[in-house]
């Protein structure tokens, strides 16, 4: 038996991006404007700063990710507050707080959420028929780890 969850039709969004992939997103978002004016976002502080000034309307802001908003994000994902991630993340410079990066990830794809980490992948989900109707997602079941004896 398995247990799921219904991400809505108007999905809630996390966007991120590392400092030199900001540029990228921004300008897939102003593409995609119209697409992401049907959905709740949400960002990290400067690229929430940034698409809001660009997309002119409200974006819900974290705090910046090295201080913390990855992980806020991370939560929100683990709490079903967060349906689907964009997370333009630069795979050439090391970044201080790469164990954060690396943790998201991680639980995005623990809680079975869509997540792009480039421009392609991110166009291939967001002309998905899925974008605009409510989808079932399967939940893992993680009873067995949660019932380890330690």
């Amino acid at each position: 038996m398995y247990q799921s969850r219904v991400i809505r039709n108007r999905k809630r969004i996390a966007l991120v991006a590392h400092d030199n992939k900001k540029k990228d997103l921004i300008d897939w978002a102003l593409f995609n404007q119209a697409a992401l004016s049907r959905h709740e976002l949400y960002a990290t502080g400067t690229t929430g700063k940034l698409l809001e000034e660009r997309l002119d309307r409200p974006i819900r802001k974290l705090l910046s990710g090295p201080l913390g908003g990855d992980q806020q994000i991370g939560a929100m994902i683990a709490d079903g507050e967060i349906d689907l991630l964009i997370f333009f993340w630069d795979p050439m410079e090391t970044q201080p707080h790469d164990s954060d990066v690396k943790a998201l990830l991680r639980i995005g794809c623990a809680w079975n959420i869509p997540m792009a980490t480039d421009r392609a992948t991110a166009d291939f989900i967001f002309t998905s028929p899925l974008m605009n109707q409510d989808y079932e997602t399967i939940i893992p079941d993680y009873s067995t780890y949660l019932q380890r004896k330690i």
